[in-house]
């Protein structure tokens, strides 16, 4: 295999994995990575692909199960962001297999280095778990002690979201990617752990899945981040008689509108950051069009 291919990071949201309502079963993530794991495929016949996945209902539903069973205490969550790395990531590296069996695919476990004094502790805003109505959301947070806060027309319980300062297993990655290897890594978001004068240590948080994958892009120096979702392209007033897709922007033109913070804002973000600090370009638009979005026959793309 020739290893002189562009290095790009993927960023598959959770519709990859869990369309919203269906039940969170094995059956049903299996047959969703199946579908983003053909896509996926194909981009790696043309860039070095490092993949990373968010993992919100699959760790919600770990910490459900956590407090159901009552004769070990529960678990933190960044312990439980290492299950769903491994249990994801062995379901991605199955589906990648089926459609590319030549080549290696390896999962990494990834620890993202966090700030202590990240004002995200102060105002927890990432959604985790399943979607319920406010009276069932109210009832959880009195039984458990979460904070809950409105997912559109449903309401779910948040935690704290710091932003990722550096990967903790970059060089391992690398060393991956250069023998050959599709990565999956820093899934969810990776595992958030604070350095204590050498000490690493969890912390009680979930990092949003697009900016760790940014600041992997970036350490990387990736040639191109592409974030996948269900939506073909970044839209201004999306949903609105004035909806009007963008295609080809600067940081500078993206950054004069205004999206949603729960959803596209985040995305944006985290591609004009990458696209501000490398000569790379971030690519927003459908996990069922990956490969024409890096064709640029659709999809918005983010240059600096």
């Amino acid at each position: 295999m020739k290893n002189d291919k562009p290095i790009i990071v993927v960023a598959v949201g959770g519709n990859a994995l869990l369309q919203r309502g269906e039940q969170m079963s094995y059956e049903n993530q299996a047959n969703n990575i199946d579908i983003a794991s053909a896509a996926l495929a194909k981009l790696s016949e043309d860039y070095k692909v490092v993949i990373v996945h968010g993992n919100g209902p699959q760790v919600g539903l770990l910490a459900l199960q956590n407090l159901a069973y009552t004769d070990a205490p529960p678990y933190p969550l960044d312990v439980l962001g290492a299950e769903t790395q491994g249990m994801i990531g062995y379901m991605m590296m199955q589906g990648l297999r089926k459609y590319m069996p030549s080549r290696k695919v390896s999962t990494i476990v990834t620890q993202i280095s966090v700030d202590k004094n990240d004002p995200a502790f102060r105002d927890p805003n990432k959604f985790i778990g399943p979607v319920y109505d406010k009276e069932t959301a109210l009832a959880k947070s009195t039984q458990y002690g979460w904070q809950i806060k409105p997912d559109g027309e449903y309401w779910r319980r948040v935690v704290a979201s710091p932003f990722p300062k550096g990967i903790v297993e970059i060089d391992s990655i690398r060393t991956l990617l250069n023998a050959g290897h599709t990565v999956i890594c820093c899934g969810g978001g990776g595992c958030p752990v604070i350095d204590n004068e050498g000490e690493i240590n969890g912390v009680e948080a979930v990092i949003d899945k697009d900016f760790s994958a940014a600041t992997l892009a970036k350490q990387l120096s990736a040639e191109h981040f592409l974030i996948l979702t269900d939506g073909e392209y970044v839209c201004v007033d999306w949903g609105k008689p004035t909806e009007q897709p963008l295609y080809d922007v600067s940081v500078d033109q993206i950054q004069q509108y205004t999206f949603a913070a729960g959803s596209m804002a985040p995305k944006v973000a985290a591609c004009c950051d990458f696209a501000s600090h490398t000569s790379g370009i971030g690519h927003i638009g459908s996990l069922h069009k990956a490969s024409e979005i890096m064709a640029s026959r659709s999809g918005t793309h983010i240059h600096g």
